[in-house]
C-alpha cells in the first residue's frame, strides 16, 4: 500500500537564506515529482527488488541528469548548489533512485564531458540527459575495491580496434546500461576510459542479485571476452588513476547532499510520530530521551547541511579539494546511519515495517557508506592530508 507523503524538510539555521530563488525553485519542483512518483511506489518496488524505469524520463525532466553539463550537450547548465540540492531530494525517497541519478550524471556524462572530445559529447550527452540512454560506470573489480591500481581489467591495440578483456563488479545500472564507461589499463600499464555499447560482442552484464540494501536500484557486473571497442570511444582528454578519481569526486560530493536527505526523511518521521504515539498517557514526545534523540538528530543535519553547502561554493568556485569532498561524504553518511537508527527507536516496533521509511533508508545506507570510498578509507584519506603521511600501503615482511 502507497504511503502518504508528508514529508517537511528542516532548516533550523534558515539555511533557504543562503539559496538563490533559482536553487529554491529546482529543488521543489524535484521535491513535488518525488512525492508524486516515488514515493508512493518506492515500497513496493523495494520489496520487489526492481528499479522503476518508467521514472528515467522523469529524472531526465527535473534535470537529475547531468543538471551541470552545459546546456549546448543537453543539460541543464546548473550550479553544483543545484547538482546536490536535486541528489537530497532523490535520497530523501530512496539511496537507490539518487544512485541511478548519480552515476548517470557524475561518473558517465562527466567523463565523457570533461576526458572525451566533441564528436563523443555530441553523440552520447543529449541522450543521456534526456534518460533516452542509460550509462554506467566500471571501475571496481572482484579484486579491486578501495584499490583500483591493481585492475586487472585490460585492453590491447590491435590496430584498427581495442580489445578489452576482464571483469568489473558492483556496477549500479549495469543490467539495463546502455553504455558502459569502463576504466581498463593498456598495455604499457596506463589506465584509460573507455565507452563500451551494448550489443558488442563478448559485452555481458549479468545481475547481483539477493541484495539486502538498495533493492530498488538495478546492480550487476561487466564482464568483457575479447569485445572489440573502436578507437573512437577512447575517452582521449585524461588517463591515468586521476581520471576516475576525478568522476568519483563529483559523484561523492552527490552523496554528501544526498545521505542528508536521507536523514532527514527519518528525522521528519520521527518528529511527527512522537507527536503522535501516545504512551503512559501522554505523547512519546513529552519524554525526555525522545527528545534528546530529536534534538541531537536536528543538530547533526544542520552541521551537516552547512558543510555541504560551504563545500558547494566551493566546488563552484573550483577551489574543492577531493579531501574535503572526502569528509563530507564520511560525514553526511555517517550522521544518517546514526539517525535512522535512533528514528526506528523512536518509532519503536513500527519502525521495522514499510509504513515508515527507516529500515528501508538504514539498509540502503549501508551500501552508502560503503561504496564510492568506504568509512575508513575517507578517514585514512583525511589522515593524509592532515599528516601528510600515506597510511594505505606499508612495507610488509615476505610472507617466504
Amino acid at each position: 500500500m502507497a504511503r502518504t507523503d508528508l514529508f517537511e524538510a528542516p532548516d533550523y539555521y534558515n539555511l533557504d537564506d543562503l539559496l538563490t530563488d533559482e536553487h529554491k525553485l529546482i529543488r521543489d519542483a524535484a521535491r513535488a515529482w518525488v512525492k508524486k512518483e516515488v514515493t508512493p511506489i518506492i515500497d513496493d518496488y523495494y520489496e520487489r527488488a526492481e528499479f522503476p524505469r518508467q521514472i528515467l524520463k522523469g529524472l531526465g525532466e527535473i534535470g537529475a541528469f547531468g543538471p551541470y553539463i552545459p546546456e549546448e550537450y543537453g543539460g541543464a547548465g546548473l550550479d553544483q548548489i543545484s547538482y546536490g540540492l536535486i541528489m537530497q531530494e532523490l535520497e530523501r525517497a530512496d539511496s537507490g533512485i539518487r544512485s541511478t541519478a548519480s552515476v548517470q550524471s557524475s561518473l558517465v556524462m562527466y567523463p565523457i564531458w570533461k576526458y572525451g572530445n566533441e564528436e563523443q559529447r555530441k553523440k552520447y550527452l543529449p541522450k543521456l540527459a534526456t534518460g533516452e540512454m542509460v550509462g554506467c560506470f566500471g571501475l571496481t573489480e572482484p579484486d579491486y575495491g578501495s584499490n583500483p591500481t591493481g585492475m586487472i581489467t585490460h585492453f590491447k591495440d590491435m590496430g584498427d580496434h581495442y580489445l578489452l578483456n576482464g571483469a568489473k563488479m558492483w556496477i549500479s545500472n549495469a543490467p539495463f546500461a546502455d553504455i558502459a564507461v569502463v576504466w581498463a589499463k593498456s598495455e604499457e600499464g596506463r589506465i584509460h576510459g573507455l565507452i563500451v555499447e551494448r550489443g558488442m560482442e563478448g559485452f555481458t552484464t549479468p545481475e547481483t542479485h539477493g541484495k539486502w540494501s538498495l533493492r530498488a536500484s538495478a546492480t550487476g557486473e561487466l564482464v568483457f571476452d575479447n569485445v572489440k571497442i573502436p578507437k573512437a570511444n577512447l575517452l582521449p582528454n585524461k588517463s591515468g588513476l586521476g581520471a576516475p578519481l576525478g568522476c568519483l569526486d563529483s559523484a561523492r560530493f552527490g552523496i554528501a547532499w544526498g545521505a542528508i536527505g536521507s536523514a532527514m526523511d527519518c528525522y521528519d518521521s520521527s518528529v511527527r510520530y512522537a507527536k503522535e504515539r501516545i504512551q503512559f498517557d501522554v505523547p512519546i514526545g513529552a519524554f525526555q530521551l525522545t527528545q534528546k534523540k530529536l534534538a541531537e538528530m536536528l543538530t547533526e543535519i544542520t552541521k551537516a547541511q552547512l558543510m555541504v553547502w560551504r563545500l558547494s561554493v566551493l566546488r563552484n568556485e573550483d577551489r574543492a579539494t577531493s579531501s574535503q569532498i572526502s569528509m563530507a561524504k564520511r560525514n553526511s553518511v555517517d550522521i544518517a546511519l546514526k539517525i535512522c537508527r535512533e528514528a526506528r527507536q523512536i518509532h519503536g516496533g513500527m519502525g521495522i515495517t514499510s509504513e515508515y521509511p527507516m529500515m528501508r533508508h538504514m539498509m540502503n545506507l549501508e551500501s552508502v557508506v560503503t561504496y564510492e570510498g568506504t568509512h575508513d578509507i575517507h578517514l585514512l584519506i583525511t589522515g593524509m592530508d592532515i599528516t601528510g603521511i600515506p597510511a594505505f600501503k606499508r612495507d610488509l615482511p615476505d610472507p617466504k
